[in-house]
Order: C-alpha cells, then structure tokens, then sequence
C-alpha cells in the first residue's frame, strides 16, 4: 500500500528531505552546510508514469499520498468526445483513478473516471489537507494535442487549472516576476528556480506532446510550440501571471535542441524544461551538463531502461536508488519510472549533478 502522507506529516518529509540536501550539498562560503537551501533545479526528485491510472495507484490521491515529485496524467481534447478527458487509450471517455472530491474527506469515497477537473479537484482537496508538502510537478501529455477550435486551447487549460488548484500553482508569470525578467530562459539563466523551501505546497505543471498527435500527419502545431507562443503572446500582452504551464521540448538531443525545433526563434526563451528517454541522454553522447549549468529542469524518463536494466515496474529498493543516484550524477532533475510500490523510492531527493 502507498505511504499514508498526511498534514501532519508533511513538516516532518520536508525536513528530512533537508536534511538529506544539506548534508550532501556544498556549504556557501562562511556558511555551514545545514543552512545551504537547494534550488528546486539543484536537486533530483523521482516522478510516476500514467500515476491516473487505477493499475497504478487505486485513486489519485494515492499517488499524491506516494510522496512522488512528479505524476503524470494522459489527456484527449478532441476525437469526438467532449471536454478535458484523462485516459491512456479511450479518446472519447475518461477512464482513470480520480473522483472529482470535494474535500479530503471525500478521498477514496466516490466514483472514479472523472475528467481533468476532476483530478485537479482531487488534487485541490488533497493540497488543502496537506499543507506545506513538497513541490509536485504536474506531467500533462496531451495526446492528441490541443483543439482550440472546440475550445479546448491554451487559454481555457490555463483557465481551468488557476480556477481549481489557484496559488497551489507555480507557473511561468511567478518565475519570470521574482527578478523582473523578460523571459523564462533569463529568468532561470539569472537566478534559477526558487529553493524547494519557498516551492513547498506548490504545483508546478508542464506540457508535451502527445503520441497521437505526434502521428496525425494533419497536425502542423504541436502542444510544445502552441503553448511556447502562447507563453510569448501573453508576456507582450503584460498578462504572463494567466498562464498555468510550462512547455517541455519532448525528446533528447545534443546541443540546444530548441534551435533545431522552434523555427522561430522569438518562443526559444520560454522553453526551460525538457523531457526525454534517460536511456537516449546517458547513452546517447549527450552533454548534460548543458542543462545543469544553466538551471534548466531535465525529466529523465523511463530510468528503468538504462543499461543495465532494471525492473520497470518493481525493482529492489536498492536497485532503485542507485538508479535515482546514478541518473542524479547524469543531470537529472526528476527521473520518472512505474515504480508506483516504492514509496521510500519515489520520496527520494538528492542533489543534482
């Protein structure tokens, strides 16, 4: 069963998962190491695969109580069907672990299968009863893309989340306004993310591409680059504070791969997260150090696979973490797997790099 994570408990994970850092990060100049407070991109956290689907964890709110830093959640906005939908395969309906509670006391109580609100609903209830937890992020895959022309585009999913989860999210306006920044890359290239400290209780979301849409031969705008002109549109508008997300560059790649992907350059500066195979960034010739030495957020997924692979799905404990150590070392900010049964696992913080 998942590790209970309740109010109580929260000052109690946090200040171990301090402990953890300060023990193992370097002391500033004139400081002893138990007052250096990481940066959120200076750790590495361990995330959950498709945590929305009832084979993963029996409701939502099991994998929020996991102790997990990120969770996934699999997204249909058109395919006929209506609204927000939260599924791995059905396009039309919802078919996942969340119930659309009112309240923590409404947690593990209802009915499953509920739509985006829903989860989010699920994750109001369980923030407002477990206050001060660490950060989470928020994976959205949006599988087959926006569809702004039912209106279900940027613009309503930025709506729908700040209407539900409010100032439990961390978005792109919060980072860019702490140092008066023009744009996500100066503001992270200047002073970073904020400490995990100053991010507990916080969500911070962000958006991929989804398989689908990446196959629709019919689809020339990809969530990414929809989202990342969105991100530019609102900052010119001076209304940057509107926006729930943060766009992710889908897939490893040498370099600064958002040169080769954004044919205009004027959205490069609001991509600050990426996402890709842990196998393609630590096999694949790829200097890492690229993203650490500029504080970018780097999701390593599918960490089970790097050779020598491990079990997907329930590895040993210590198989595990030396994963999380392993992928850490390698530049990793979150290092994602199915490793839904490994609670001590998925609370696991450690410096990065």
């Amino acid at each position: 069963m998942p590790r209970s994570f309740t109010a109580a408990a929260a000052p109690a994970v946090l200040a171990a998962a301090a402990l953890l850092l300060t023990a193992s990060l370097p002391a500033q100049a004139g400081a002893p190491a138990a007052t250096v407070a990481p940066a959120y991109s200076a750790t590495t956290s361990v995330g959950v695969h498709n945590a929305y689907e009832t084979g993963t964890f029996p409701y939502f709110a099991d994998a929020l109580d996991s102790g997990a830093g990120l969770l996934e959640l699999d997204v249909w906005t058109n395919f006929s069907g209506s609204g927000w939908r939260v599924s791995h395969s059905n396009p039309i309906g919802n078919d996942n672990n969340c119930e659309n509670a009112a309240t923590a006391a409404d947690l593990r109580t209802g009915p499953v299968n509920q739509s985006l609100a829903g989860c989010l609903a699920d994750i109001r209830a369980w923030h407002e009863a477990n206050p001060g937890h660490p950060p989470i992020q928020l994976k959205i895959e949006l599988k087959d893309g926006f569809a702004d022309n039912l209106g279900r585009g940027p613009d309503e999913l930025d709506a729908l989340i700040n209407d539900i989860l409010g100032d439990a999210v961390y978005g792109p306006g919060d980072l860019t306004a702490a140092g008066g920044h023009a744009t996500l890359d100066e503001a992270v290239r200047a002073g970073g993310f904020p400490g995990r400290a100053e991010l507990a209780g916080r969500f911070l979301v962000h958006l991929i591409p989804g398989t689908v849409e990446q196959g629709n031969p019919f689809d020339q705008l990809w969530t990414d680059e929809e989202y990342g002109t969105h991100l530019r549109d609102l900052a010119a508008a001076g209304t940057l504070d509107r926006a729930a997300a943060f766009p992710a560059v889908l897939g490893a790649e040498a370099g600064d791969p958002r040169t080769s992907r954004y044919e205009d350059a004027a959205i490069r500066p609001w991509f600050v997260v990426f996402d890709g195979d842990a196998t393609a960034y630590t096999q694949g010739g790829i200097d890492t150090t690229w993203y650490t030495d500029r504080d970018y957020l780097l999701i390593m997924t599918s960490a089970h696979s790097v050779p020598p692979a491990i079990d997907p799905v329930s590895p040993g404990e210590a198989e595990a973490l030396a994963r999380v150590h392993e992928l850490a070392a390698a530049g990793a900010s979150i290092v994602t797997s199915d490793w839904s049964g490994l609670p001590t696992v998925l609370s696991t913080v450690v410096p990065r790099g």
